[in-house]
């Protein structure tokens, strides 16, 4: 199911001191349908990467490019569901996803997009294919990811953040590629989106040969998503399907391009909150838990459109 690289059969000389190494490799190929639109495969939650060191993420969902034939009528997704307690990023690649949300909220993203979601007090969404996407077919490639919100935010108020592509800094890098920074900066680029607690989103193009640094508070977790090719970083290789997770020993992480490669590199401060998730809810106790299961049935998260 999984490759895994160790770390610590490297001798600490083998290790430049202020570039991390690597802790871990992993690979996920279960793959399952999220809705009847989006076939997945889940990287975390995992016993195999703890909560604590992909925090403040709690959950990630990959869907490679994968062809979806012509639909006359019907929708392919997911219909209305409820959330509480962090928000969802969806990150899109190729195809478009529309969402609507009992908040007020609608939009769709297509390739180069990102729709950020507070789910934060409780909302219900739909997600699915955008309407002539699904008629005409085609290919979709997308990302969720859901991020943790900390104690004292998971009651917000609900938000919608819409991030086209025209909107997201995209800095070059030495050797052929670029960086497009979604959340934090890099490269003197600061990227539109709005976050609860210090994280950072690259959506990372390299040319082969080409050496990427990105550097990042010690105490950060970091993680680099392989969607496309092979990268190396110290002595630790990751191809397509790849996630590398690093240790938090360095000022920076480096990752060079073994073949032409698409990347998302993923940091972000650790919340060292407790985690009790339940389905659509990511609260600290199961009494939240169950106020949340309770705020849903009663009506609180307010009425679901037609």
């Amino acid at each position: 199911m999984n490759t895994e690289f160790d770390a610590s059969v490297f001798s600490k000389r083998h290790r430049v001191s202020d570039v991390r190494s690597v802790e871990r490799v992993f690979r996920s190929n279960a793959f399952h349908w999220v809705g009847n639109g989006f076939h997945v495969s889940s990287y975390f939650p995992s016993a195999r990467l703890p909560a604590e060191r992909v925090s403040p993420f709690v959950l990630m969902d990959y869907g490679p490019a994968k062809e979806f034939t012509p639909l006359a009528r019907g929708k392919r997704g997911v219909g209305w569901h409820p959330h509480r307690g962090f928000e969802t990023v969806t990150l899109a690649w190729e195809g478009s996803v529309a969402h609507r949300d009992n908040a007020g909220h609608a939009g769709v993203i297509g390739p180069g997009d990102v729709q950020w979601m507070t789910a934060g007090a409780g909302i219900f969404h739909e997600e699915y294919h955008e309407e002539s996407f699904t008629r005409r077919g085609g290919k979709l490639h997308m990302m969720q990811l859901w991020v943790n919100l900390p104690s004292k935010d998971k009651m917000a108020a609900p938000a919608y953040q819409p991030i086209l592509a025209a909107q997201i800094p995209a800095v070059p890098v030495e050797g052929g590629g670029e960086v497009r920074v979604i959340a934090g900066e890099h490269g003197g680029a600061r990227g539109p989106a709005h976050t609860f607690t210090p994280i950072t989103m690259l959506d990372v193009q390299l040319s082969a040969g080409a050496r990427l640094q990105v550097p990042l508070p010690a105490n950060h977790n970091a993680l680099a998503v392989v969607a496309e090719g092979r990268v190396r970083a110290g002595e630790a290789f990751a191809s397509t399907g790849e996630l590398l997770l690093f240790a938090n020993d360095g000022a920076r992480l480096e990752l060079v391009a073994e073949q032409d490669a698409h990347v998302i590199v993923l940091a972000g401060q650790s919340l060292g909150e407790p985690i009790v998730a339940y389905g659509p809810f990511v609260m600290n106790t199961v009494g939240q838990i169950e106020q949340a299961i309770y705020d849903v049935n009663s009506g609180k998260f307010g009425d679901v459109p037609e």
